[in-house]
């Protein structure tokens, strides 16, 4: 019997499959050559995050690999109508990535409560830093996203001493429901954003969601650029409707000099620091193997997502209703409509 055959879309660096070399056929493939790949492959890893290219060759003639990982925790760039229909399983690389996104948040807190931003520009400025800084204990933050990531997030805030409100799409125990969003944001020191990308959620971060927040409050978006509508997001901090905000994945990876990002009021743009920890390709390669492994035996895989809501269901609700991951997989269709009048914590209309 011939080995299976493993189908990387890849990118450099080429993943690890370590015990997997010699047992299966693994065959490489890019944007190009995908489509014309894909009918031999039994399992398709995709490898390169930032690729639609499974979305533009699934469509196509031929059979289709049983299985498909990809290694991100998002799915929004491997989903289309023929792959959600097909009997292929998907799944994703949930476990990797909630600790790291949720440290590099803590320290986005941290680093606005101690002016940090402030205190590097007078060093350049080679002036003294005269501003107080701030007690993030007893401050309070909202959550919005009740996956892995949503509740790592959670769990390292409250270390910190702050009151924390986590909301997902479902109220439950210690998780508040949609309902209460609007409420808790206005009251929010800190907002977190770390729902992924849907349908759903595409731009739910926008100016009336803005225009609910304190002026002293801050916004840091943890989970899918898209979710966060930077231009609103620019000008409700022209317009101090929020004291300052973080960002960690761009719409515009490469951003042009002349964008009005780089001048925003109190805008901290990072690289994707909650993922791109030391030794996040080895761990993606491990998960990858050690599921395989299991795949190979016939077993149930981990991870797997529903295709249809576009998120891994989450095991504490009888129907899986509410996504288990924050940063990318997770549906947010109840969440409250982005219509309506534009108005700021203490109702007023924003100027």
């Amino acid at each position: 019997m011939p080995d299976p055959v493993l189908l990387v879309l890849d990118a450099p660096p080429s993943p690890r499959l370590g015990r997997l070399i010699g047992r299966v056929d693994v065959r490489h493939a890019d944007a190009s050559s995908l489509a014309g790949l894909l009918p031999a492959a039994d399992v398709l890893l995709v490898w390169d995050l930032a690729s639609d290219a499974v979305r533009r060759a699934w469509p196509g003639p031929g059979a289709r690999p049983r299985w498909v990982h990809t290694a991100s925790a998002g799915v929004d760039r491997v989903l289309c109508p023929e792959l959600v229909a097909s009997d292929t399983v998907l799944t994703n690389a949930r476990g990797v990535f909630e600790r790291p996104v949720a440290e590099c948040v803590a320290g986005l807190v941290l680093a606005f409560a101690t002016d940090l931003p402030g205190v590097l520009e007078c060093r350049r400025q080679r002036r003294p830093h005269e501003r107080e800084g701030e007690r993030v204990a007893g401050s309070r933050a909202l959550v919005v996203g009740a996956g892995p990531i949503g509740r790592e997030v959670t769990r390292l805030l409250h270390g910190l001493g702050l009151t924390v409100a986590l909301v997902g799409r479902t109220a439950r125990r210690t998780i508040h429901g949609v309902a209460d969003l609007d409420r808790l944001a206005a009251r929010a020191d800190w907002v977190v954003a770390a729902v992924p990308l849907t349908e759903s959620t595409r731009g739910m971060f926008d100016s009336r969601f803005f225009g609910l927040l304190q002026p002293s409050a801050r916004f840091i978006g943890a989970g899918r650029a898209a979710t966060v509508v930077e231009a609103d997001l620019v000008d409700a901090l022209n317009r101090r409707w929020l004291a300052g905000a973080a960002l960690s994945t761009f719409q515009e990876e490469t951003r042009a000099p002349g964008s009005p990002s780089w001048d925003a009021s109190g805008l901290v743009l990072t690289p994707a620091l909650g993922g791109n920890t030391a030794g996040w390709r080895d761990r993606l390669g491990e998960q990858f193997v050690a599921m395989y492994e299991r795949w190979s035996r016939g077993e149930p895989l981990p991870n797997t997502v529903d295709k249809g809501r576009g998120y891994v269901l989450s095991p504490d609700l009888p129907d899986g209703s509410d996504p288990p991951d924050a940063s990318d997989p997770h549906d947010a269709s109840d969440l409250p409509d982005a219509s309506g009048p534009r108005v700021n914590g203490s109702g007023a209309r924003p100027g």
